[in-house]
């Protein structure tokens, strides 16, 4: 008896935004299946976009047995129209759970989305009903309900239309689960409390779109964000003057010489960069990457100004990154190269952790002398059946046995799409 070490979901439409759920769900802890959870969003280019949650047909999916060849081992929950297709889609952060919720039931879960406006979403089900051990039985009729709780859009500080500009992304706090950070096509970025579904500030952040954010792990003020004009930027909502610029693309050469226009002073046109992620495990260190690249650069917190790190083994442009929830730091990549990528950066970061320059001067201390290290070997490759648009990692899922006598190890699994397929494999 083996066992599975990938599962696969064939959805009825392309998907693009995917989240792992980050906890069992309330009051079935005990539920194996229940940690193996997945909302996904459709991409198609209409007003008819769908969210969904599926889960395990059955937990005996988890151990290879040929009997339930034919069934295949994930099933829709429930489902959700969504018009405009999701940006983003996440689960509520494990804290979310213990949280002092004003309005939500004990028993349900939260999904937030983004697309024309952030729409947080609530998510109940009965709990297992008594026959559902069968396999091939349609797990949806077990009472799942996924009901948009709010629609967030502000007016926006920089067009007068009435309802906000498109939102690209967003970062869910994990101290303060009420707290969610959305970033969009105006340049601005917006903290919103979703607890009382109010607008806490909008700054300005950008000189142009902003295509992703991320809360500093462990912090409920301070956030990064990246956009079209290629800079990445901290924000402090203690002093939101000014901001950080941490990073910038580098200048494109043998660019003609800027006309006379008005805007000749700015800066000539970068990369934009596209993703912005933190590593868990040690959250001086950033990742992120290019429109167009095949290149990741990992930042430090510590010396900004360029990367401490470039990881280079995609041959087609990245779409998507991840880092792992457990203290391995490893981080995944997915890209047009049909590739999902593990590099493992705990090697290459130990030694500055260990200086004497880290331990005797503040965080927030150049370090001139970091140089730029090139990793081009990935630790695991997975190569798809096409194009990987996006990427999940579930959190560590702990081993179980089955009322069958078969055990599963402990781990974890990243959940990857492509096309209308979504693969989770085991780590």
């Amino acid at each position: 008896m083996t066992q599975t070490t990938s599962l696969q979901y064939e959805a009825p439409w392309p998907v693009y935004a995917l989240d792992w759920c980050k906890s069992s769900a309330p009051g079935q802890q005990m539920r194996p299946r229940s940690a193996f959870r997945l909302g996904i969003a459709s991409l198609t280019s209409d007003y008819r976009n769908r969210i969904a949650i599926v889960g395990l047909q059955d937990e005996r999916v988890l151990v290879e047995d040929d009997d339930y060849g034919d069934y295949p081992d994930f099933v829709t929950l429930v489902e959700a129209q969504h018009g405009y297709p999701a940006t983003r889609l996440q689960w509520q952060p494990g804290t979310a759970n213990s949280f002092a919720w004003s309005q939500k039931a004990a028993s349900a879960e939260l999904l937030a989305t983004t697309g024309d406006a952030l729409r947080v979403w609530e998510y109940a089900s009965d709990g297992p009903a008594a026959g559902s051990a069968y396999v091939g039985r349609q797990s949806s009729g077990g009472g799942h309900r996924l009901t948009l709780k709010t629609a967030l859009s502000g007016q926006s500080k920089v067009q007068n239309n009435n309802t906000g500009a498109p939102l690209t992304s967003f970062s869910w706090n994990e101290k303060s689960p009420s707290l969610v950070v959305t970033s969009s096509i105006d340049t601005t970025c917006t903290v919103w409390n979703i607890d009382t579904s109010t607008a806490i500030t909008q700054l300005i952040a950008h000189d142009r779109e902003v295509y992703d954010v991320a809360w500093l792990p462990g912090s409920t003020d301070i956030f990064v964000s990246v956009g079209a004009d290629g800079s990445l930027r901290a924000f402090d909502l203690r002093s939101l003057e000014h901001s950080t610029i941490l990073y910038e693309t580098p200048a494109p050469k043998n660019v003609p010489p800027p006309s006379t226009s008005p805007s000749s002073t700015a800066r000539p046109p970068t990369s934009p960069l596209l993703r912005i992620a933190f590593n868990p495990a040690d959250s001086n260190y950033m990742s992120t990457f290019h429109m167009d690249g095949s290149d990741i650069q990992i930042l430090d917190m510590r010396s900004p100004g360029q990367p401490v790190m470039e990881l280079r083994a995609h041959r087609a442009q990245i779409n998507a990154l991840g880092w792992s929830s457990s203290e391995s730091q490893l981080l995944g990549t997915v890209a047009d190269d049909c590739q999902l990528l593990l590099w493992d950066i705990a090697p290459y970061t130990q030694s500055t952790a260990a200086s004497p320059r880290h331990a005797s001067t503040g965080l927030s201390s150049p370090r001139p002398d970091v140089k730029k290290r090139v990793i081009t070997d990935p630790v695991m490759a997975y190569t798809g059946a096409s194009e990987i648009v996006n990427m999940a990692w579930s959190p560590q899922i702990a081993g179980m046995s089955m009322n069958t006598g078969h055990s599963t190890a402990p781990g974890e699994w990243i959940a990857i799409a492509m096309g209308k397929s979504i693969k989770a494999l085991k780590v």
